[in-house]
Order: structure tokens, then C-alpha cells, then sequence
């Protein structure tokens, strides 16, 4: 389905912005549209990654399950009635803090599963031991790592293609490994991991954002 007219602005911005990733513009949609449609079938995104790559996979959770521009206010009088119900005023008051959420996990949150996993198995199959674990066909794996080699995260992500996961790897220019394995391949034109973490840092932004105005009506510009 494609992306709402608020989405692509979003899209077509970033691009604006970004001449330099014009050759990705295609791939970015994809992902974009791949992750909405996860959401809307009612599946969720696990994310993981190594270094500075983990540390945007946490950054990647965080925009998605909470607001990111906007503050997704909820709208749900079952789950209204159900707090005031049970819990009084507090209840009714809490859902008015909460926000919309789409679901996510970050992999490399798991210390003590990853730590035991590493010690007593094989520390390069603690994220696929995950997804394993977490993941359902109709989900999404995003696998980042800047050679696109990462043994753990390549071995997550022939985990993920095997059970039926949709697929998104952020990578170098290379694609490594993960470019024969992803459905979505979102290759930085460079190779210097600082570089390439750089660019990443653009790129979930602007998906995170565009999946955000098209999975909430409330965003609006």
C-alpha cells in the first residue's frame, strides 16, 4: 500500500536534504511501506546490532515506541472504561500520559540472556536464539551493521528469512553478507564505520517519522 500523502512529504524532505542518498530513495519507501504493513497486521519489529550499531538499535526502539515528533495521544474508550473501573480516577488519568505505541524490541537489551546464551551456547547466535524466541512470520527483523558481516546479526537475520520475517538490513556502501540475505538492503555510500553510522542515523530518523504520520492520524503537520 503506498505511504499517505504526510509520509512521503516526510520522505521527500529528508531526500531534499540528503541529495547525496538519492539512489536509496526507492529502497527507503520500501522499508517504510514494509514496516507499515507489519504494524497494520498487527506484528512488531526486532531490532538489533553491534557498538554503535546497538546503541541505534535502542535509538531505533525508542522512536518507534513512544512519540517521536508527535505525542500519539490514545484513543480507546474500552481501555479507558476498563482503568476507570478497576482503578478510579488514577486509572483515567494514566492512559491520558500514555502514548500510541508500535511495538518493538531491541535485541541487545537482553544482558543476561545474551551473557548466558555466549557462555553456555555461542555468543554469535544469542540474536537468533531471539528471534527465535521472539519472532512470528508477519514480523520484522532490522539488522544493522556497518560491513554487513557482523556473524551474530547475519546469523539473526538467516534466522528471521527462515521463519517467514520480513527483513531490513542497514549497512556500508558493501552490503556484505546481509545484501544476499535482506529483503531491504539500505547500503550507505560509505565504509568507515563512523561514517556509516552517520548516515544510519538519518535514515531510521526519517523512517521512524514517516511510519509515525502514517500510522497515526494524529500526526499531523
Amino acid at each position: 500500500m503506498p505511504l499517505k500523502d504526510i509520509a512521503s512529504r516526510q520522505l521527500d524532505g529528508f531526500f531534499r536534504r540528503e541529495p547525496e542518498l538519492a539512489n536509496m530513495r526507492e529502497a527507503v519507501y520500501e522499508a517504510a511501506e514494509a514496516i507499515c504493513r507489519v504494524y497494520r497486521s498487527g506484528g512488531k519489529v526486532l531490532v538489533c546490532g553491534n557498538g554503535g550499531s546497538a546503541a541505534d538499535a535502542e535509538h531505533i526502539v525508542g522512536e518507534l515506541m513512544k512519540g517521536f515528533r508527535y505525542k500519539r495521544p490514545i484513543h480507546d474508550p474500552a481501555l479507558e472504561a476498563a482503568l476507570t473501573e478497576r482503578f478510579g480516577e488514577e486509572g483515567a488519568l494514566m492512559l491520558k500520559s500514555l502514548q500510541g505505541a508500535l511495538p518493538a524490541i531491541s535485541l541487545v537489551s537482553q544482558s543476561a540472556l545474551i551473557s548466558a546464551f555466549g557462555n553456555d551456547v555461542d555468543g554469535s547466535l544469542a540474536y537468533a536464539q531471539q528471534v527465535y524466541g521472539y519472532g512470528r512470520r508477519g514480523d520484522m527483523l532490522i539488522a544493522i551493521s556497518t560491513s554487513g558481516n557482523s556473524a551474530n546479526v547475519v546469523a539473526a537475520a538467516r534466522m528471521a528469512a527462515a521463519m517467514g520475517l520480513s527483513t531490513v538490513g542497514f549497512t556500508g556502501s558493501d552490503g556484505g553478507l546481509l545484501r544476499g540475505i535482506v529483503d531491504i538492503l539500505l547500503a550507505a555510500p560509505e565504509q568507515e564505520t563512523y561514517l556509516v553510522q552517520q548516515y544510519h542515523m538519518g535514515l531510521y530518523h526519517a523512517l521512524c517519522l514517516a511510519v509515525e504520520c502514517e500510522m497515526f492520524d494524529q500526526a499531523k503537520e
